[in-house]
C-alpha cells in the first residue's frame, strides 16, 4: 500500500477545466465515498481549493488507482478520462508525501508562500475523517503535513512574505483606506476578505451570505474590532453593489450570484469586483459593463506570472531543505513502521516456543521444585530476550536506512514466520477518533 496523489491545478490547467472539475461543497462527501469505493483505493481525502483540485490516496496498486480515481474525476466533471489526462499530475510514494509537504507549505501555491493552504488541508482532512475516509496512513502523514507546513513558515518567513490569493486580488483595487466594501459569501474565504479589507482601512463592510445567520457572525467580529460592518440580506444585492467602491464574491456556489443586472445601477461609477469563486461566481459579462473592473483567478494568475513573487531564492532554497529533509525523516518512520509488526510477531514466536519447552519440563520432571521452576523459566525468557533483543533493533534501523531490501519478508523467511502473522498483530488501520488533527488551528 503507498500514497498517491493525483490533481490538477492553476499551474496545469485553464479556469474553465478547474471549474468544471471544482467539487462543491455539498458534494465532496457524496464523491469521497466514490473515491473509496473504487478498486484499488482503501483510504482518501479530497483537497478542493480555488486554484487546485488533489486527491491524496492510498493504493494498493499505482495504475489500477490512478486509473480509478481518473475515472470519479472525470464523471464528477461531466468529462471524458481522456480530457482530463492532459492536466493531472500524478506523484507516488516519496513522491507524493514531498508533494502534500510543499502544497501545505505554500510553495506549490499561485501565490508562493500563502498560508491560506495549511488551514484548507486541514479543513479537507477534518471532512475526510468525519466521512469515514481516512484510516492510519493518511492520518500520518497529514499530521506530520500540518506540522512541516508551520515549520517551513515559521523558520523561512514564507509566512510573512507570501500574500493570499485574497490580497493579490485587491491589490486591483489600490488603497482601500475609507472606501465601502462588499462581501459576498461567509465562509473561509470570505472571512479572510473581510480581514484583508479591514487591514486595508475600509471605512465600511457589507456580508451577505446565503445562510443570514454566519453573515451575522462575521459582521459582528469585525464590528467588534472596531470596523463598521453590517450583514445584508441576500435580496439587497443589487442595492449593496450600487454603493460599494470594492465587492469580493466568493461563494462556493455551482452558479454565477452576480450578473450584469446586479451592476446596471451604478450609472458607471467605478467598482473593482473580485471573483474568486470556482466555479465563477461573477458572469463573465460584468467585466464588460462601464466603470467596472472585474479580478477573477486568471486575472491573479497573469498577474502573478508577470511580477514574479516576492520571495528570494534564499528562502526558497532553505524550504525546500526543509522538506526534503522532512520527506527523508517521514519515509524512515514508516519504513521502519513496516518491519515492527514483522518483529512483533518474531517476539510472540519467541514466547510461545518458551512456553512450550516449560511446558515440557513440566512434564518431564513433575516433581521440580517450584522456585527453580519459575527461575529456570526467568532465565529461558531472558535468553531468548537478549537474543532477540539486538538482531530487532538493528533490522528497525536498517528498515530506516535503507528502502532498497524488505527486512521485514526476510525475518518472514529466515525464522519461518506466517506471513499473516505480522497482519494479525498490526495496529488498526482506522485512525483514533480521539486524536486531534492539529493542536494548533490558527493559519
Amino acid at each position: 500500500m503507498s500514497v498517491l496523489a493525483i490533481g490538477l491545478s492553476h499551474r496545469t490547467a485553464d479556469l474553465a477545466t478547474l471549474e468544471r472539475v471544482a467539487v462543491p461543497a455539498a458534494e465532496v462527501g457524496k464523491v469521497l465515498h466514490e473515491l473509496q469505493q473504487a478498486d484499488d483505493v482503501s483510504e482518501v481525502m479530497l483537497l478542493s481549493t480555488c486554484n487546485r483540485i488533489e486527491v491524496y490516496a492510498v493504493v494498493e496498486t499505482f495504475h489500477g488507482g490512478l486509473a480509478s480515481i481518473a475515472d470519479v474525476l472525470a464523471r464528477q466533471a461531466g468529462m471524458e478520462t481522456s480530457e482530463l489526462y492532459d492536466h493531472f499530475y500524478v506523484h507516488y510514494a516519496g513522491a507524493a508525501v514531498e508533494h502534500v509537504f510543499s502544497v501545505a507549505a505554500g510553495l506549490d501555491s499561485m501565490v508562493v508562500g500563502e498560508t491560506q493552504i495549511l488551514g484548507q488541508v486541514r479543513a479537507s482532512y477534518a471532512t475526510a475523517r468525519e466521512m469515514g475516509t481516512v484510516g492510519r496512513t493518511l492520518h500520518e502523514l497529514i499530521q506530520t503535513t500540518l506540522r512541516v507546513g508551520k515549520r517551513v513558515h515559521t523558520e523561512t518567513g514564507l509566512d510573512r512574505l507570501g500574500a493570499s490569493v485574497v490580497s493579490e486580488a485587491l491589490a486591483e483595487a489600490g488603497d482601500l483606506a475609507g472606501r465601502r466594501a462588499l462581501v459576498v459569501g461567509a465562509g473561509s474565504m470570505g472571512a479572510l476578505a473581510v480581514s484583508q479589507l479591514r487591514k486595508g482601512g475600509v471605512a465600511e463592510i457589507a456580508v451577505i451570505n446565503r445562510t443570514r445567520e454566519r453573515a451575522v457572525r462575521l459582521a459582528s467580529s469585525l464590528s467588534e474590532q472596531g470596523v463598521a460592518a453590517k450583514a445584508v440580506p441576500l435580496a439587497e444585492l443589487t442595492d449593496e453593489v450600487a454603493r460599494a467602491d470594492v465587492v469580493v464574491v466568493c461563494t462556493g456556489a455551482k452558479t454565477a450570484v452576480l450578473g450584469t443586472d446586479h451592476v446596471a445601477s451604478r450609472a458607471d461609477r467605478p467598482v473593482v469586483i473580485c471573483d474568486l469563486g470556482l466555479p465563477r461566481d461573477v458572469e463573465h459579462e460584468v467585466g464588460a459593463v462601464p466603470g467596472v473592473t472585474l479580478v477573477d483567478l486568471e486575472t491573479v494568475r497573469r498577474r502573478m506570472a508577470e511580477a514574479g513573487t516576492a520571495t528570494t531564492d534564499k528562502q526558497l532554497a532553505k524550504a525546500s531543505g526543509i522538506i526534503l529533509d522532512e520527506v527523508r525523516a517521514y519515509l524512515a518512520g514508516q519504513r521502519s513502521a513496516a518491519v515492527t509488526p514483522t518483529v512483533t510477531a518474531l517476539r510472540k514466536r519467541a514466547a510461545e516456543v518458551v512456553d512450550a519447552e516449560l511446558l515440557r519440563l513440566d512434564r518431564r520432571l513433575p516433581d521440580l521444585d517450584a522456585d527453580v521452576r519459575d527461575e529456570l523459566g526467568r532465565t529461558v525468557r531472558r535468553v531468548v530476550d537478549k537474543l532477540l533483543h539486538a538482531p530487532t533493533v538493528r533490522v528497525k534501523q536498517l528498515a530506516a536506512e535503507k528502502s532498497d531490501t524488505d527486512y521485514a519478508n526476510a525475518l518472514r523467511e529466515l525464522f519461518g514466520l506466517d506471513p499473516q502473522a505480522p497482519t494479525a498483530v498490526s495496529s488498526p488501520s482506522a485512525a483514533p477518533k480521539h486524536e486531534q488533527i492539529d493542536g494548533d488551528h490558527s493559519d
